[in-house]
């Protein structure tokens, strides 16, 4: 049964979406099968720079330290970066620029300006090593790579065909970027429509090599749009409430890579549309992160579900005035379902949300938000409106009925237009009517709700069992002593697989294997409790996308196992 909460949404949404509303959507076609787009679309990431750093230029909206720009200042500074990659370095419509680097705002202005060149923005990986860096520019066909001295220094001798310029963090833009700096008030800048190349993000690689996701201008802005409703549907419920709305300017931290989709859309490309001043960290610190909350008066908080959760759970939080964040959201893997409680109880005017999308689909998928979520702390919630349409469907691409378990799939105009240069790939990922296949299992309860079982490739089957490796988990964070883990299975010759773990206790704490095999085997079957466990005392290795790298696990794991096995026979 739709909750209150719901039913308000919706209402909310119905008249932002009617005709004449803001968000008034018209038929698409694409894979013939009729969209819906949002009719008052910009064109191109180009042009909805220029209108919302008009709109709002002189706010506040990059905070880097001891630097601070406006959005005229950023708009100006990326409009001369835009010129300089086309007078000095030859940069045409449809060039891969590749940008390799840790968040600053000179990251922010190399994206908007080789945008508004008409280049496609390649968003590297900055965690990679040098020859990953540069099977992405590869990949990609770069023509030039804008860099900092660390990602620069890493591709040195690699084997690349791209020119690498380097660029620096904080300071005058000017002089940070002044490699690709030409005249911005001089420059004529080529026309950008819905249809050219957009940007290139690459998919984390957890089942392989990373495949370069690309997108056109109209599926990048339809998903940006799509975040903008979300958040006008919440002012007006807001309103409705007697809550105070627009009193301040809004304020985000950015403690996620910039070159993640989460950062990239929903945190950076959302801002312009509502006003909202970024607050920069080149790397993630809970002390940190908390001291610029208080300092910069942060509202809203974005980032994997464990930085949200060291907040919440750091002995020192309390220190620091965090009044001001009302939202915690969590993206980019699955948020423990205690997590949720404890988010709330350590911040109780505040609210725990959780997003769920994918790099393929701009970010966009699906939302659960306030009390619905503390009800329902297991789900990601509904699709979200007005423009994403979810499915649960078979191997054959079969929608299969509600309540049932299958691949979850979204489609959309804010999807992206395939894998670059990987027609065979693109053709897996879509349905012949459009539906992208996520890789995740999960159903969709009675109200709508999406429940993620698992991903696709990961289950563990132990002797014809399915075994959930997210289900195993929830249950060993549900341990007081643990702070992060992985579950994963080990091939076995008598069961095909078996599951096993790796985990990290909290500070000054020590578990056992034995011990935290003995607590889950009160929580779940026995088949289901990992019959090796590892117990580490380094941070489990993650991906770019800050999400921790199964599949690494895995390899380490079962070298260890076997040698091991070996060793004993």
């Amino acid at each position: 049964m739709a909750t209150e909460l719901d039913n308000a949404l919706d209402r909310m949404m119905d008249t932002l979406v009617a005709p004449g509303g803001p968000f008034e959507t018209v038929p698409f076609e694409r894979f013939g099968t009729e969209l819906r787009a949002f009719k008052n679309a910009p064109p191109s990431l180009a042009h909805y720079f220029a209108h919302y750093c008009a709109q709002n230029g002189d706010s506040e909206f990059l905070i880097d330290g001891e630097t601070r720009l406006n959005y005229a200042q950023t708009y100006t500074a990326a409009r001369a970066v835009a010129a300089g990659l086309i007078e000095r370095h030859g940069v045409k419509k449809g060039d891969r620029v590749g940008i390799a680097a840790r968040n600053s705002a000179n990251w922010i202005i190399a994206y908007m300006g080789a945008l508004m060149a008409g280049g496609c923005a390649t968003l590297l990986n900055g965690f990679w090593t040098g020859e990953e860096l540069a099977f992405g520019v590869e990949l990609a066909e770069c023509k030039l790579i804008l860099a900092d001295a660390q990602r620069a220094a890493r591709l040195e001798g690699t084997n690349h065909r791209a020119r690498v310029i380097v660029f620096g963090h904080g300071g005058d833009p000017a002089e940070g970027l002044a490699e690709v700096w030409g005249d911005a008030a001089a420059a004529t800048l080529p026309e950008v429509g819905p249809d050219d190349v957009a940007t290139i993000l690459y998919t984390s690689g957890s089942t392989g090599s990373s495949k370069g996701a690309w997108c056109d201008h109209r599926s990048v802005v339809h998903g940006t749009m799509s975040y903008i409703a979300q958040s006008a549907m919440a002012a007006l419920l807001m309103a409705e409430r007697g809550e105070e709305v627009g009193a301040s300017q809004p304020v985000a931290l950015v403690a996620v890579p910039l070159f993640h989709v989460t950062g990239e859309v929903p945190l950076l490309l959302q801002s312009f549309a509502i006003n909202r001043k970024l607050v920069l960290m080149p790397k993630w610190d809970a002390v940190h992160a908390m001291q610029l909350m208080q300092d910069e008066g942060v509202t809203y908080f974005v980032g994997v579900p464990l930085m949200s959760y060291e907040i919440a759970t750091h002995p020192d939080h309390e220190k620091y005035d965090l009044s001001a964040c009302k939202s915690f959201a969590g993206g980019g893997a699955p948020r423990p379902v205690e997590h949720v409680e404890k988010i709330k109880n350590a911040f109780p005017d505040s609210f725990p949300l959780l997003g769920y999308g994918l790099t393929e689909t701009n970010g966009v998928g699906c939302g659960n938000f306030n009390e619905n979520y503390l009800a329902k702390p297991g789900s990601t919630g509904r699709a979200s409106r007005p423009i994403m349409q979810i499915a649960i469907i078979d191997d054959d691409g079969n929608s299969l009925p509600q309540g049932s378990t299958g691949e979850v799939a979204f489609r959309s105009v804010a999807n992206f237009n395939g894998y670059w240069k990987n027609d065979e790939a693109t053709r897996a990922a879509f349905t012949d009517d459009g539906w992208f296949r996520t890789g995740d299992l999960g159903y969709l309860d009675e109200d709508a709700y999406l429940f993620i079982v698992d991903r696709k490739k990961d289950i563990i089957i132990r002797g014809g069992e399915n075994i959930s490796c997210i289900e195993v988990e929830q249950e060993i964070y549900a341990h007081p002593d643990v702070a992060e883990c992985s579950v994963f299975g080990l091939p076995d010759e008598r069961m095909g697989e078996v599951p096993a773990a790796v985990y990290v206790t909290k500070d000054g704490r020590e578990l056992e294997p034995e011990d935290l095999q003995e607590f889950l085997a009160e929580r779940l079957a026995k088949f289901k409790v990992p019959q090796q466990m590892w117990h580490v005392t380094d941070a489990l290795p993650r991906l770019g996308t800050e999400k921790i790298d199964k599949r690494a696990l895995r390899t380490r794991y079962t070298e260890l196992a076997q040698t091991a096995e070996a060793g004993a026979a």
